[in-house]
């Protein structure tokens, strides 16, 4: 394995404790309409904030996330369009009632970093390791800049780079690519780090040098899902990753 000398990181659940906070919004915005999408009377379940979240929507843009759930629950609408209102009848109206969702609950309660981000960022920089950020999300840049982190990393690539460029969601690899061209490293040479089922398969997808797992919550499954779809190595939190990254590999 050639050494690693770039680490791309994804942002929400990695670097910014606002993960909880999406799935609080996606759960508004689908449990607003499922009685609505109810099938012949029948009313469809909750959705399901941890699981579901987690398989179908953690990572992915706005729109794919939302029809990755209507797929799941066999409920058929049409795409739309992007500047559709928030809604219910079509894919980017539902997308627009999570983004509305989300807003509001910025206004109110503020992203802040998890405790181990700043002390490793620092450490991978006095290593000449170059960190970026990458985000589905268009909210990526002014929520590290709030946080504090900006300054820590090189570049952001978020949903408006993606929407700008026209790059597909996890699990393509695009937005990683996207920020490895920027650095000008190979991907051989970079680390991906993500928490999301589709952002550790997008690192695999993109034959990057190593792909870290983070399970923060440490749930049961966690674990076995990240390595199930690519992770080469799993941790709690970013500790272990100037290590990881010094030694250009997971531990045997």
């Amino acid at each position: 394995m050639k050494p690693v000398r770039a680490v791309v990181f994804d942002t929400d659940g990695v670097l910014l404790d606002s993960a909880a906070l999406h799935a609080a919004a996606w759960k508004t915005a689908f449990d607003g309409c499922l009685e609505e999408w109810g099938a012949d009377g029948a009313p469809q379940r909750p959705f399901d904030a941890e699981g579901e979240y987690r398989e179908l929507v953690d990572g992915k843009p706005r729109y794919d996330g939302a029809l990755a759930f209507l797929t799941a629950r066999g409920i058929d609408l049409p795409s739309g369009a992007p500047a559709d209102a928030p809604g219910c009848g079509t894919v980017w109206a539902v997308a627009a009632r999570k983004e509305k969702a989300f807003a509001r609950t910025l206004r109110s309660q503020p992203v802040e970093p998890f405790a181990d981000v700043e002390p490793v960022l620092e450490a991978l920089a006095g290593a000449a390791v170059r960190c970026a950020a990458v985000s589905a999300s268009r909210h990526a840049r002014p929520l590290l800049e709030v946080a504090g982190l900006l300054q820590l990393v090189e570049l952001v690539v978020d949903g408006t780079d993606a929407a700008r460029l026209a790059l597909p969601g996890k699990p393509d690899p695009a937005l990683f690519l996207e920020a490895a061209r920027r650095l000008d490293v190979e991907p051989a040479q970079v680390a991906v780090v993500e928490d999301a089922l589709a952002g550790v398969e997008a690192g695999q997808r993109g034959h990057f040098g190593l792909v870290v797992g983070i399970d923060r919550a440490e749930k049961p499954g966690g674990r076995a899902a990240l390595l199930e779809h690519g992770a080469d190595v799993v941790a709690a939190d970013l500790t272990p990753l100037p290590e990881l990254t010094s030694t250009s590999g997971a531990p045997p």
